[in-house]
């Protein structure tokens, strides 16, 4: 059983010290500080209408992200400047009205250092639907999640712009595990740890030209692949050999970077005085983390909260007992939901059904106090 006790820096260290050979990726332009760096512009002029070289490239890029550094720069990703910039001006629109609102909660950064906006993907197509199919419609994108996902896969967004003197994230890995602390991680037995980066990707495109004093992402090439890293938040001796080790790449407007989100990453310190550091955040998700039924849960956990308290009352079933009910019940994941009014406040993600009903439960609330929060909380969820 993986735990944070047994987590030992000298073996991220020896993973890490791997080198990331230009060879080993031949469809690469380049290697830039262990990473990987591909030119669309030529990646385009050689495609096939068979689409053989999309297929090799997929397959390629599957071997960065599963046993190779777990990072790669697509280099001219969005070649047309003039689109990027149309959607730049979209992106800015949102931050503008949701500052008006005073809404922008972000579960890394202190409250107005930055500006997130979240499930731009919805609001930048409700906005300008053509704009929007226009964007999305760039291939290597779509190569990108199809290699890591296969068909199917449901892109997310968010816009993040790191103002200027906006600090550095602690290093940290990404959705799903990476959205909980050491001790929830720990509760999750060794293979999650291993399939878990396989339903996600996580990808940003760059809406500005990011000299390395703007600071862009901050990555540990190879760090993906040491297995209990979803245990070592908080553990100083970890964040220094990241402060240590990592790299930086400059990026220009229209490049993406594509990653495993096992990847130890963390977004850079802002030290221009200017530049307004905007990125879109994607994290695309696979088809397959669904379950096999539609279920009400929230009429499951209204019905069942009285028959719980009573049961407890009664001595019928003690406080283990009707948390694993309660597990069979409510739903247990904080996501998907809608940041914008279900913001991660006081963690990295907001509070669950679940966490709602055990603590309802706890607290003995009135029935109708319950029904009233049930209520509320799945009204924030909606989209």
């Amino acid at each position: 059983m993986l735990t944070p006790a047994t987590c030992r820096v000298a073996d991220l260290a020896a993973i890490t010290r791997t080198p990331t050979l230009l060879s080993d990726y031949p469809r690469a332009a380049s290697v830039a500080l262990g990473v990987p760096v591909y030119d669309c512009a030529a990646l385009r002029e050689r495609a096939d209408a068979d689409g053989v070289l999309a297929r090799a490239l997929q397959a390629e890029w599957v071997r960065v992200w599963m046993d190779g550094p777990g990072v790669l720069v697509l280099q001219g990703a969005y070649a047309d400047g003039a689109l990027v910039d149309a959607v730049s001006a979209a992106f800015m629109h949102m931050i503008e009205a949701q500052r008006a609102h005073g809404g922008g909660a972000d579960h890394f950064a202190k409250p107005g250092a930055n500006d997130r906006v979240w499930n731009a993907l919805q609001k930048l197509c409700v906005l300008d639907p053509a704009l929007f199919a226009r964007y999305y419609s760039n291939e290597m994108v779509a190569w990108a999640c199809a290699a890591w996902l296969g068909p199917g896969y449901q892109v997310t967004s968010q816009i993040n712009c790191v103002n200027p003197g906006g600090a550095a994230q602690v290093a940290h890995r990404d959705y799903h595990l990476g959205f909980f602390d050491a001790a929830g991680a720990a509760r999750y037995p060794e293979h999650v740890h291993r399939l878990s980066p396989g339903l996600t990707l996580q990808g940003a495109v760059a809406h500005v030209d990011m000299p390395v004093e703007s600071g862009p992402t901050l990555y540990l090439p190879h760090s993906q692949k040491y297995l209990p890293g979803y245990l070592v938040s908080g553990q100083a001796a970890f964040q220094e050999f990241f402060d240590a080790h990592h790299v930086q790449l400059p990026l220009r407007k229209g490049d993406a970077v594509f990653f495993n989100p096992a990847l130890m990453h963390a977004a850079g310190h802002n030290r221009t005085p200017d530049v307004r550091r905007l990125a879109n955040l994607l994290q695309v998700s696979s088809a397959f983390g669904r379950a096999m039924e539609s279920v009400d849960r929230q009429a499951m956990s209204a019905a069942a909260y009285p028959a719980l308290q009573a049961l407890r009352a009664s001595g019928q079933l003690d406080g283990q007992q009707i948390a694993y009910a309660v597990a069979a019940c409510a739903e247990g994941y904080a996501f998907p939901t809608n940041l914008d009014r279900d913001p991660p406040a006081g963690g990295l993600a907001p509070p669950s059904q679940q966490a709602l009903m055990l603590l309802a439960l706890q607290e003995n609330w009135p029935v109708a106090t319950f029904h009233s929060a049930l209520r509320a909380h799945a009204e924030k969820r909606l989209a």
